[in-house]
């Protein structure tokens, strides 16, 4: 039986801020400024070195629930997962957000509350005692729900989604501007018979449905004489594009949006094999300009949408938890615009 020496069984003390100053030569408090990004006290460049570089050799990082009480709240920004995949577009927003509200010295935490809405998901996330809340949508939190997160602490609430909620501030993102530039696109190059593919994935409906409406919407503005449009749902499989393919011809129609890129390539895929000429007997646009779309041939013409930067949905996060009293404000934060290449 080997004996392990009690130097290396036991375990070793936590450090604390109290180890770093003494290692860094430098008070508690110094060491608290610096580590907590403290802009009120000027501190030389050599000594902040010197404190991150006790920190490092110690692996010491600061207390976060510490923190939160001597700041009166917590640095803490709760971003719930939503129950619909988002896609790389979608991934890539809430990356860069992350990253910038880091930089601002927040922590981002993301909460899995698959299941609970309105006020039981709103009571779930305020026992974190988050300082603000980035709701994915509307829907997930309710004006109750609002309420409660404001009176556990949370100093701002966002929505992000087509709706706003009473209390909240809104990031509205509506997706019918993506369906409308799509059905625009077609009307514009004398396209009269607009398919809209609507995936039959369950949670996909929430950007679908807007979609789908956004196309119907151009086509009662336009007043476009003989224009139709039809719905067409869809599974995100090779079977399903294949037997939706081969109805094509009776389907008449002569262009689609096929709701994003993927979907739009599993369709094209299966629309050739069908022996279907893209763009001549059918136009076909996608959305989100994903690199494998200019990579087919024909290369794939999409919908662009544009999302606000990470950086700048930080920066107003930062200001309405600096100013919790400012009336909710109403961002419009998607774009749509239609890259045009061989495929329409």
């Amino acid at each position: 039986m080997v004996q392990i020496p009690k130097q290396q069984s036991a375990q070793r003390s936590v450090p604390t801020s109290a180890d770093v100053a003494r290692l860094a030569g430098v008070s508690r408090a110094t060491v608290s400024y610096v580590l907590n990004n403290t802009s009120a006290v000027r501190i030389s460049e050599p000594t902040r070195r010197r404190v991150h570089e006790a920190a490092r050799e110690l692996g010491y990082v600061p207390h976060a629930a510490a923190r939160s009480l001597r700041a009166g709240h917590s640095r803490m920004v709760l971003m719930p997962t939503a129950e619909i995949p988002v896609g790389p577009l979608f991934s890539a927003f809430f990356n860069e957000l992350q990253w910038a509200l880091g930089r601002l010295d927040y922590t981002v935490v993301q909460y899995a509350s698959l299941g609970l809405t309105g006020e039981d998901a709103a009571r779930a996330w305020a026992e974190l005692r988050p300082v603000a809340v980035l709701a994915p949508d509307a829907s997930a939190v309710g004006p109750r729900g609002v309420h409660v997160l404001k009176r556990s602490g949370a100093r701002a609430v966002f929505t992000l989604g087509p709706h706003r909620v009473e209390g909240a501030h809104a990031l509205l993102m509506d997706g019918r501007r993506v369906g409308e530039a799509a059905a625009l696109h077609f009307l514009a190059r004398g396209r009269r018979s607009i398919g809209v593919i609507v995936p039959e994935e369950p949670g996909l409906e929430h950007f679908s449905g807007p979609r789908l409406e956004g196309v119907r919407q151009a086509v009662r503005k336009t007043g476009t004489t003989g224009a139709s449009v039809t719905e067409l749902p869809l599974a995100y499989d090779e079977e399903s594009a294949a037997r939706l393919a081969a109805r094509w011809p009776a389907l008449g129609v002569d262009a689609v949006f096929a709701y994003n890129d993927e979907y739009a390539m599993l369709l094209m895929r299966a629309l050739q094999d069908e022996g279907v000429a893209i763009p001549e007997e059918t136009a076909v646009i996608g959305s989100d300009d994903l690199m494998l779309g200019r990579l087919l041939r024909p290369r794939l013409s999409t919908v662009r949408i544009e999302l606000p930067s990470g950086r700048g949905l930080a920066e107003l996060v930062d200001r309405v938890v600096r100013d919790p009293g400012a009336e909710p404000e109403v961002h419009d934060v998607l774009g749509a615009d239609v890259v045009h290449r061989e495929s329409s």
